[in-house]
């Protein structure tokens, strides 16, 4: 098996031997989750504003919310979460689901997911139409099967890549003066 920090994306890890600490790592770790580095194989992993909600995330994304291309199209995704500390400990692979406008869990998870929902224009119930009607995706991912990723295979690595090319940068001006500036004198 191969160490956590020298694996390619997509590949299968070592895990921690002893399943039944790191299931109650993940369950620890999801209970205590406001944002999670999520990713999709071929994209690059996002922080993502998440819901613990029943030992799972939920979250939005579309249209006038977060942005995380690809999620809502993907069948499972990396979780990143981390600790009291801030951070990383544990790395589990997911199950995404898209909850449907009009379904059962969609009438019992959105109306949840619009109350946790921070600066939001208007209601709950006005939030939650706008998504059904831009076709926001509220998601589900829920820990796979598979075994977690935890302590000591966590990657040792910074592992934080390089901004990304954006049209939002603009040219850093040194600030303007009216009068020079003297320095004191001691």
């Amino acid at each position: 098996m191969q160490d956590a920090s020298t694996a390619a994306p997509g590949r299968r890890r070592a895990a921690c031997e002893d399943g039944r600490v790191t299931t109650e790592l993940v369950a620890e770790a999801i209970k205590k989750a406001g944002i999670a580095w999520i990713g999709v194989p071929g994209g690059p992993s996002l922080g993502l504003w998440v819901m613990p909600l029943d030992g799972a995330l939920i979250l939005v994304c579309g249209p006038g919310e977060q942005a995380a291309p690809g999620l809502a199209d993907a069948p499972r995704a990396e979780v990143r979460l981390r600790g009291d500390n801030g951070a990383l400990i544990v790395i589990v692979e997911a199950q995404v689901e898209r909850l449907t406008p009009g379904t059962e869990a969609w009438t019992e998870i959105a109306p949840q997911l619009a109350g946790k929902r921070l600066n939001a224009s208007g209601t709950a119930e006005q939030l939650i139409a706008r998504w059904a009607e831009t076709g926001c995706a509220v998601l589900r991912l829920t820990p796979a099967d598979e075994p977690p990723i935890a302590a000591p295979h966590l990657p040792t690595t910074s592992e934080a890549a390089p901004p990304r090319e954006t049209p939002a940068r603009v040219k850093v001006r040194r600030p303007f003066r009216l009068h020079r500036v003297r320095k004191r004198k001691p």
